[in-house]
């Protein structure tokens, strides 16, 4: 897959401004398609979109096919008749720049099951044979591989107080088909309830992507290579990974100490067990690739790099350290994918410590990598300073990992680096520093360059989504109303055009 000459933006639907607490899939992301067309972008990169689990990560979903119930616009369900304004008038946080989870996960599921169950009352569809609707029988039908466990695993998690599911009643813990029944009979309701908020999720998401896609912007959403180990995945598809007979972990994933954390980072997901996947020609990766990309234009895998080698950590160490690299699927993983979907719009994110197999197997695929210039200025001939990107590649300033670039500039560069990239990019004052660095980014060779929302809002540290290797208190992040304004639009708009990345205005 090769971009044209492009540009886009990056930014989580959870940092949306409006909505209730939280972007959403209603008018916070139509608004901001508008602001993306206006400011002649072409993409529109977010985080990955399942239901956020430990810590709000994006990247710890309770499931690799899920849609996040926090997304779902509750306007729409107001519109839609399934609301009323008094279901929701409520207080979902008094800080417009940050997400308030907890207030979020204690309010927001009672306010579905009101909209759930004015569903299960609706009257017949005129001229339907089904009485709430095709639509709902057909997405039920397409999600068949993945919406019943997932239902399941979250109506037994609720029924057992939200534990991690190692921790319920064994018959439930270990799929025992009785007990499973059983539970199925006695909790039909739940059930219902929770491929409800799928189905109103997937109906949302996909209007949002036509709208997108009718004003010329495609998404490119994320997936983790991994998934969680409190996940409906793990639970109902244990023979995936390395885990012993009650289900336990044998060994983590993670990553060895590097420029992020002096110890590595201890993630905690289960590993796959790649040759159980090779034996089913790894259908279970096909069928969450087809359901990644027809939701999204353009697929970031995250941590690319562990289909070569990944860092394999005893499920009992304290910290990463004492992992070891393990040998990955490689090509046989992607020759197999291509030949079940076809040419696939994927880019990997190619970032870490990397070994020569690592770049082959970039180059074998044909996926474009990663850029990033605040790895760039060490004083070396760095890969990531402009003049060595290759057109096929996608460059950053920084990406969610990274500080903003102005706390970037003000706290983590070095002095020597500061004055690398004055010298480098020929910063002025009168241009400012956050401006000349965005240039460099979009004045490079790379097909697409994307930049993060907080830089072309110019924010510092506060605004930073995340920091690897620590748990607590990111992903919280939100544009206040009214910031990405027609002056912002146009400004951008300027800029990418001086470097024929869209139209001129």
């Amino acid at each position: 897959m090769r971009f044209p000459r492009c540009s886009g933006i990056l930014m989580p639907i959870s940092s949306l401004p409006g909505g209730h607490g939280i972007g959403s899939l209603g008018a916070p992301a139509h608004k901001f398609v508008d602001f993306l067309a206006a400011a002649g972008q072409s993409v529109w990169q977010i985080l990955p979109v399942g239901p956020t689990g430990y810590a709000d990560s994006p990247y710890q979903s309770c499931s690799a096919f899920a849609g996040n119930p926090y997304f779902i616009d509750l306007d729409l369900l107001r519109a839609d008749g399934l609301l009323t304004r008094r279901d929701y008038a409520l207080d979902w946080g008094g800080d417009p720049e940050n997400v308030d989870y907890g207030r979020i996960y204690e309010q927001r599921f009672a306010v579905l099951r009101k909209a759930c169950r004015r569903f299960l009352r609706r009257r017949p569809v005129p001229g339907c044979d089904t009485p709430y609707g095709d639509d709902w029988y057909r997405f039920q039908f397409l999600a068949s591989a993945w919406l019943p466990d997932y239902c399941l695993y979250m109506a037994i998690k609720q029924e057992n107080g939200m534990v991690d599911w190692q921790q319920w009643p064994e018959p439930l813990r270990l799929r025992d088909p009785a007990a499973l029944a059983a539970f199925r009979a006695e909790h039909d309701e739940d059930l219902t309830f929770w491929a409800f908020v799928q189905y109103e999720f997937d109906r949302q998401w996909r209007a949002l992507k036509a709208y997108a896609n009718g004003k010329g912007v495609r998404i490119m959403g994320d997936i983790p290579i991994y998934v969680s180990a409190d996940s409906a995945d793990a639970w109902a598809g244990r023979d995936l990974f390395e885990m012993d007979e009650a289900g336990h972990p044998l060994r983590v994933a993670g990553c060895p100490p590097d420029y992020f954390a002096k110890d590595g980072q201890l993630w905690g997901n289960p590993l796959y067990d790649w040759g159980y996947h090779k034996t089913t020609g790894y259908a279970w990766w096909i069928r969450r690739l087809r359901h990644a990309l027809s939701i999204y234009d353009i697929l970031r895998i995250d941590h690319f790099r562990g289909f070569d080698t990944y860092w394999a950590i005893p499920a009992d160490a304290p910290t990463a350290r004492t992992g070891k690299w393990e040998l990955g699927p490689g090509m046989d993983l992607f020759n197999t994918l291509r030949a079940a979907l076809g040419e696939m719009p994927i880019v990997a994110e190619d970032l870490g410590e990397m070994f020569p197999s690592v770049r082959k197997l970039l180059a074998d695929s044909g996926f474009p990598g990663m850029k990033v210039l605040q790895f760039a200025f060490t004083g070396q001939d760095s890969p990531d300073l402009p003049h060595n990107y290759p057109q096929h590649c996608v460059a950053y300033p920084g990406t969610h990992d990274n500080n903003t670039l102005a706390g970037w500039w003000q706290n983590e560069v070095s002095a020597k680096g500061r004055a690398q990239a004055a010298a480098y990019l020929a910063l002025t004052e009168a241009e400012g520093f956050q401006e000349g660095l965005l240039r460099g980014v979009l004045s490079s060779t790379a097909d697409l360059a994307v930049i993060p929302m907080a830089d072309w809002l110019g924010l510092g540290s506060a605004a930073r989504l995340n920091t690897p290797g620590e748990a607590q208190g990111y992903w919280r992040w939100r544009a206040l109303p009214g910031a990405c304004d027609k002056a912002l639009a146009a400004r951008i708009r300027a800029l990418c055009a001086r470097y024929f990345r869209c139209p001129a205005p």
